[in-house]
């Protein structure tokens, strides 16, 4: 007999569709607030909560959750320092940091999420900002774990694809000239397994455009200079573009490429970007597709969005080679889904095969 929508095998489907955040926190007064903000939405619920990483790490022996909402500084070991534990406990559960130590150092953010987490939210300052927290905390929430919900399939239906409309390898029989890497939420993790798998020879130009907030851009650079031992930089305006050297995009700018009296120089853009984003990917992959054509490789990783779809389609159309990270590895299968449905990837594939593959490339065609 069919159960009728009051009926109280129906009511129990409807809660299980809720999905489950641990809470993981040292102070109790940030646990109950957080507690009550996933409790009035309709598409969470608490399915747990601990006063430490320890604590963390013993429940999700047990239980399964959809979203880790996790603090930095706690005794013992700190939110940080738990963040690969967590990842690894939880099979690669998204981990949201909510924290107000992210307000006082951007460093600890970027670090954060170099280490894996897959966003930030900042706890409110006082009782005036419980509202915004709140509306801030749910949107996070709901796209970290949509993301993980709705992305596989997708995968399936553009490795379908790619498989069966490759392009031919000996498009890409010549050196690599540049290297213009996108990415958005997740990235900061993401760009650290490429750039730790990427070798120091493959010595070019390097392009990154990360969507941050400017007051983060010094401690990415920071971070990705320490893990690539490559020089990185957050990039200025008129800059020389020479090899070996990564250049971010500014907070406030979209990082693009001109030949001004033959010298390759970074060019500021503030113009209004198709998907709305500063910095923008598509501006800078445009600006790679005219400067370097064939020459170039545009890299898009985790992010949401569409951001460098329409500039990876523009280097593709002038021979350049275009890599998308996976639908799995990914936190948010966005960005570089939106260019993989175009059909025009060349790979699709976690970061660490990605820089593999640059790699291989280099080793047979060099870099110029």
């Amino acid at each position: 007999m069919a159960s009728r929508p009051d009926h109280p095998a129906s009511a129990e489907r409807v809660r299980s569709d809720k999905r489950n955040v641990l809470i993981v926190d040292d102070s109790a007064v940030a646990r109950l607030i957080m507690q009550r903000v996933i409790s009035e939405t309709e598409q969470f619920r608490v399915g747990g909560h601990a006063g430490s990483a320890e604590d963390a790490l013993r429940q999700l022996q047990t239980k399964q959750v959809d979203l880790v909402v996790l603090d930095i500084e706690m005794p013992g070991m700190n939110g940080i320092e738990a963040i690969p534990h967590i990842i690894r406990q939880s099979n690669n559960t998204p981990i949201l940091i909510v924290s107000s130590h992210a307000r006082e150092g951007a460093e600890s953010s970027v670090r954060a999420m170099a280490m894996g987490a897959s966003d930030i939210a900042l706890k409110p300052s006082g009782p005036d900002e419980n509202a915004k927290f709140a509306e801030t905390l749910q949107r996070k929430m709901i796209r970290l774990t949509e993301a993980r919900r709705v992305h596989p399939i997708a995968g399936e239906r553009v490795a379908k694809r790619a498989h069966v409309q490759p392009v031919p390898v000996k498009s890409f029989e010549r050196p690599i000239q540049c290297l213009a890497i996108g990415a958005s939420t997740g990235g900061i993790h993401a760009l650290s397994q490429f750039f730790k798998e990427l070798p120091r020879d493959v010595a070019v130009p390097i392009f990154v455009t990360q969507h941050l907030p400017a007051d983060f851009i010094v401690y990415f650079a920071r971070q990705l200079a320490s893990i690539s031992g490559r020089k990185a930089v957050p990039a200025f305006d008129g800059q020389l573009v020479t090899g070996d050297e990564i250049m971010i995009a500014p907070g406030d700018a979209h990082l693009t490429v001109e030949q001004i009296d033959g010298q390759l120089r970074v060019i500021f853009d503030h113009a209004p970007a198709p998907h709305g984003y500063c910095p923008s990917v598509d501006p800078m992959l445009s600006s790679v597709a005219q400067v370097y054509g064939e020459g170039a490789i545009g890299v898009v990783l985790t992010g949401m969005g569409r951001d460098g779809a329409l500039g990876t389609a523009e280097l593709a159309k002038l021979g350049g080679e275009i890599l998308v990270q996976d639908p799995d590895s990914s936190v948010i299968w966005g960005m570089p889904g939106a260019v993989a449905n175009q059909g025009i990837a060349n790979l699709v594939a976690p970061p660490i095969t990605i820089a593999q593959h640059i790699a291989e490339r280099a080793r047979n065609f060099g870099c110029s």
